[in-house]
């Protein structure tokens, strides 16, 4: 299973221009709104054309502007869910499925009551859209779209109009579907939490560009430049600049730092992650990358503790000068009795060298 996708159309805010390949799998599509995600998955579905470019599905071409092809989306194979889940409104939810189904009637009940049962929609089979919930709903045109037994399967923000606790009961059962899934799946989303929880593979996308791609855990693990770190969830990133091939100073946060890794000419960059800065009472003279720092905020979380610093010293520092450092409940209240830290303290390995 490979779909290959190379194409570029100018939309008012911004170019496209995007070259992927996946080889099964869920590959994710991660970055802000607006920055050109759903355009993306329009144009290999074939509800947008591209100016130029190839996209090709399985050795099938369903679009190439050098040889005058674009297949219309009824021959493609493609099953897109889109963020409004786009259920026909006078139609059951049986009817629902059954839409896209061109079989022998006895064959069409049959496929529609596999789906019916699959999904755990028994009991609903003649009920409307507008009588269902937004998690039903969800369901039943993700029953309609695995009727149909498309090639490649593309996810568009699927659990952003759920709220949390339906959210991650639907994503679960998502999971589940997606195990019986032997195509493509390419999930957009804004959600760093969703494409880790179910992408092999990610593309960060910014301005109609994919601007990092690689496997999930690596690109979360190092990402190499400022965009990537940020849509992966980095709270902490500074302006740079190199003082020796392993030290740096942090512009914005007016400290001097020691890297693992060597810092190169494009750095511009780092960034640190919440859960990577250690709070420490009593520094060893040998310490490394440790400051002292002063409190701006205290956030409470219900499981986690967001220590708002400055390490200037100044309290009243703009938002992008200060340092965030999350601590579990546990350790707030027993080892830190829930007391501010005097230093932080962050690990050589754990400093992000960004380019812009």
């Amino acid at each position: 299973m490979t779909l290959q996708v190379s194409i570029q159309k100018n939309v008012k805010s911004f170019s496209l221009n995007v070259e992927f390949e996946t080889s099964g799998g869920c590959t994710g599509i991660l970055g802000a709104s607006g920055c050109g995600k759903s355009m993306t998955l329009k144009c290999i579905a074939g509800i947008e054309k591209p100016d130029k470019g190839r996209i090709v599905l399985n050795g099938r071409v369903l679009f190439d502007s050098d040889e005058k092809v674009n297949l219309p989306p009824q021959q493609r194979k493609v099953g897109y869910l889109f963020q409004d889940y786009a259920l026909f409104p006078n139609m059951t939810v049986a009817k629902n499925i059954a839409a896209a189904l061109r079989l022998p009637k006895k064959d069409k009940e049959k496929k529609v009551g596999e789906m019916v049962k699959f999904f755990h929609l028994e009991g609903l089979e003649g009920s409307f859209p507008g009588q269902l919930s937004g998690g039903q709903q969800q369901r039943v045109a993700l029953a309609r779209i695995m009727a149909y037994e498309p090639d490649v399967l593309m996810l568009d923000e699927p659990f952003s109009a759920l709220d949390t606790y339906l959210k991650e009961q639907l994503q679960m059962q998502v999971r589940s579907v997606l195990k019986t899934y032997h195509g493509d799946v390419l999930l957009v989303t804004h959600d760093r939490d969703e494409v880790y929880r179910f992408c092999d593979k990610v593309l960060v996308m910014d301005k109609g560009s994919i601007v990092n791609i690689g496997h999930t855990k690596d690109v979360f693990r190092r990402p190499d430049n400022v965009i990537s770190a940020r849509l992966s969830g980095c709270k902490n990133i500074s302006k740079a600049k190199k003082i020796s091939d392993y030290k740096v100073l942090a512009l914005d946060w007016g400290i001097i730092l020691q890297t693992a890794n060597p810092i190169t000419e494009d750095v511009r960059y780092i960034g640190i992650r919440a859960h990577d800065l250690k709070p420490v009472n009593a520094p060893k003279a040998s310490a490394v990358n440790v400051f002292r720092c002063v409190l701006v905020e205290l956030v409470e979380g219900p499981f986690e503790v967001d220590i708002i610093l400055s390490g200037s010293g100044e309290r009243d520092i703009p938002a992008e000068n200060t340092l965030w450092c999350k601590v579990g409940k546990d350790e707030w209240k027993m080892r830190l009795e829930e007391r501010v830290p005097q230093y932080l303290s962050v690990s050589p390995e754990d400093i992000m060298l960004l380019r812009a």
